[in-house]
């Protein structure tokens, strides 16, 4: 082998190892940025895991959890999702973090309980995990000891099997991405009926009627099915989209908490036009409060 060839292969190999160095941090930057979107947008994590004061959320300990939701199923603290290791999450790897908010599973094996909308994360996509997972670990981690909640109902063994593999519908298909960004958001979570158990009747899916106590007094969570007496049937897209974006009500009156408008404002338009084509397509229910 000449010297002059000799060269040659070091320098490719030189080339490549950059190339595929500045591929993977290429490949990392898109991933964060699409998990700061979904936390930041649609999922909105940080609507329960962030605190929030009277100027909004306090981002100075973003997802630092604490938040209290004292009602009769159950006593829950929003728990601390920073990477501090001994508070937080630290210490949990990747996987077990993404079986945590997908299957609802900590490592040691427990159930973490409502209100986390395990049922709906289950929906998650392998990449939109993997892009939250990415967000949650880029936060600053925040040393804050959160109580263990509490349950008056039974909880599942689990919410279902273990999950292999799941992928996410293309957003050219407008209605099936909406059905995905509608559950992902977990919309349904508020804006469904619990049975007596306390637990979410999914056959009145969308009819809304919970109440929801806090500083703000009680507000209850409207009919978002197409019903044109009760829900939205009368509603223009316009008119759901601000409602959701802007949190500014049809008769242009202000929706209340806990309804996650602030981050909601981020979601794309093509993403609210997906929302609202799912939502005019399922089953029409009237409202019983």
């Amino acid at each position: 082998m000449t010297s002059g060839f000799r060269k040659f292969l070091t320098a490719l190999a030189v080339g490549l190892a950059a190339f595929a160095h500045d591929s993977a941090a290429s490949d990392n930057d898109t991933l964060l940025k699409r998990g700061e979107y979904l936390m930041n947008g649609p999922v909105a994590c940080g609507n329960c895991h962030t605190l929030a004061g009277p100027d909004g959320p306090d981002y100075s300990r973003e997802l630092a959890g604490g938040l209290v939701f004292d009602a009769e199923p159950f006593k829950a603290y929003a728990a601390n999702i920073t990477p501090d290791n001994e508070t937080g999450i630290g210490a949990w790897s990747d996987a077990e973090l993404g079986k945590a908010i997908r299957e609802g599973l900590r490592p040691d094996g427990t159930l973490i309980g409502p209100p986390m909308p395990v049922p709906f994360y289950r929906a998650l996509s392998d990449e939109d995990l993997a892009a939250i997972v990415a967000y949650i670990r880029s936060v600053k981690p925040v040393t804050n000891e959160i109580p263990v909640s509490t349950y008056n109902i039974p909880l599942p063994p689990a919410y279902g099997p273990p999950i292999d593999s799941l992928s996410a519908p293309s957003p050219s298909d407008q209605l099936a991405y909406g059905e995905y960004l509608v559950t992902i958001s977990h919309c349904m979570e508020c804006h469904t009926p619990l049975k007596e158990d306390g637990h979410p009747d999914f056959d009145r899916l969308g009819a809304g009627g919970n109440e929801f106590p806090g500083p703000w007094g009680v507000s209850v969570s409207r009919n978002i099915t197409p019903d044109t007496e009760t829900g939205l049937g009368e509603w223009s897209d316009e008119e759901i989209k601000t409602a959701i974006a802007k949190g500014i009500s049809r008769d242009g009156s202000h929706l209340l908490p806990p309804m996650g408008f602030g981050y909601y404002a981020n979601i794309t338009e093509p993403d609210l036009d997906a929302m609202v084509a799912y939502l005019r397509s399922i089953p029409a229910q009237k409202s019983e409060h």
